[in-house]
Formats: C-alpha cells, structure tokens, sequence
C-alpha cells in the first residue's frame, strides 16, 4: 500500500509540475464503494508542495479513508432515508439558489460599497443614536502599578505615580523593571471586569466606595502593593462615550450602507426587468 500510495504523490506531484498529464489517460481507480470510485486525479489539488514524501503519504491515506467512510455513510443514508428523498432534493435546489444570489451580493457589495468612515460620519451617527448606546457595565479611566511590598524605591515610585506632571509619568514608566504590572493610560476606558480581573484585590472594596471620580486607592496583599487612581467613572445605563464605541459605530454604518446598496440593486433589477417585460405577476 506504502509504495503505491508513493507512486500515487509522485504522479500527481508531476502532473502539477506541468511534467506528466494524464489528460488522454484512462481514468486510475484508488478506492471503490459500491458502484462509486475515487480516481487518482481527484487527489491532485490536495498537495501542497512544502510537503514531505511521507507527509504526502500521510495525507494520501487519510484522504481515502475519509472518502470511503463518507461515501459508505452517504449510501446508508440514501437506503434508510429514501421517503425523504424529495425535501432533500428541494433544501439542496434552495441551498443552490441561496448560495449563487449571496455569492452575487457579497461580490457588488466588494465592489461598490464605500468603506471610508470618516470622523464626522461617526459623529454625525453618535449624536443621532447616542441613546441607544447605553452601558450594561460601568466604565472607569484609571492609572495603577503593582509593586513590590518590600521594595527599598517604593516611596519614589509612590511618589511619581501621584504626580500629574508628564516628565515624572515618563520616569515612572522608565522604571518597569520595579513594577510588576501596570496601567498607566488613564485616557482610555476600561471596563470593571477587566478592572477586576487585573487587581482582583479591588473586589474586596465596597463598588460604592470605589467606583468614584478622582479616587485613589492604596492596598496591600503579603507580597505587593496596589496603587489605583480612578479619575472617571461611567456608570450603568449611561450614555457610552463616543470615544469607546466608535469601532462598533464604524460596522454599524457600514452595515447600514451594505443594507442599503443591496435594497437599490433589488429596486434597479426590478425595473429594468419591469421596463424589459421579463417578468409577469398573475
């Protein structure tokens, strides 16, 4: 089985190789099930040419195996099934027709969508819809390290982290090798999830006492020390910041806009076929 599988890659290696054509050729069998059969040239877009002779054979083997099993489950299922036999023939007539009208719009929509987002369409879409961009889970701006407990810098790297000048931030950040983690944008929204699942220690502060605008919390655990500096706080069912959803903003519009390019191609088919009498309702 090895060396006819080997001679198998090796044919069909060439045929892609443009140096052996089995074009006029007598069609091989490799497998037979029932009255269907596996040819040798159904193997030949399996290949990839970075593979190894054995890898080739590897792949050769399991492909057989795959077919036989589900040409042999195919023939069972045609028996057993048989009274079905004609709403399969009619999901498979829908499944066709589906496939061959969103392989078309997918294609009009590549070629005639306008991806461009610009900043005023955002904001143009934020400022119309705004209300229904409203948090299901609060949001914070913050800053934090975690630091060693021990640490014989800590009172600097305290100190630095309180400052609000930018050259003692730009120390601080210098100084990661003291820190063990950190957050120090304290210009992006964060979730508290993931507030949470960053400095888990904050779970045991009550969220009333937390969850406060210019807050700074100092906390300790056996090893480290946590420093947080909340500095806003969003919360739930409010209006989200453009800012945060503006990814999500720029696929709503071009959903719209796929939308609507699709609904003008259904209206222009229509007349034309209209203005055409290729079409009659009775």
């Amino acid at each position: 089985m090895k060396n006819l599988v080997s001679f198998i890659v090796l044919l069909v290696t060439l045929q892609s190789c443009n140096y052996f054509t089995f074009k006029d050729s007598k069609k091989e069998a490799l497998a037979r099930v029932k009255d269907t059969y596996l040819y040798k040239e159904d193997l030949k877009n399996i290949f990839n040419a970075d593979l190894s002779e054995q890898d080739s054979i590897l792949l050769v083997n399991s492909y057989i195996n795959n077919w036989v099993k589900q040409q042999l489950l195919l023939s069972k299922a045609q028996i057993n099934l048989e009274d079905n036999s004609d709403n399969f023939e009619e999901l498979v007539k829908k499944y066709r027709e589906d496939l061959y009208i969103n392989s078309y719009k997918e294609a009009v929509v590549n070629q005639y969508l306008n991806y461009e987002v610009t900043k005023e369409d955002i904001t143009n879409f934020y400022n119309e819809n705004n209300q229904n961009f409203k948090l299901n889970e609060e949001l914070l701006k913050l800053r934090y390290i975690k630091i060693g407990k021990n640490l014989a810098n800590k009172s600097e790297l305290i100190r630095l982290f309180n400052s609000s000048k930018k050259k003692d931030l730009d120390t601080l950040k210098a100084r990661e090798i003291f820190i063990k983690s950190s957050h120090l944008n304290d210009s992006v929204w964060v979730k508290l999830s993931e507030v949470y699942a960053k400095i888990p220690i904050l779970k045991n502060i009550d969220k009333q006492e937390l969850l406060k605008n210019d807050n700074f919390i100092q906390k300790e655990d056996s090893l480290s020390l946590y420093l947080v500096k909340i500095k806003k706080v969003l919360n739930r069912n409010d209006i989200a910041p453009k800012s945060y959803i503006t990814p999500s903003i720029k696929q709503m519009i071009l959903h719209q806009r796929k939308l609507q390019l699709l609904k003008n191609i259904e209206e222009t088919l229509i007349e034309d076929a209209q203005n055409k009498k290729q079409f009659e309702i009775y």
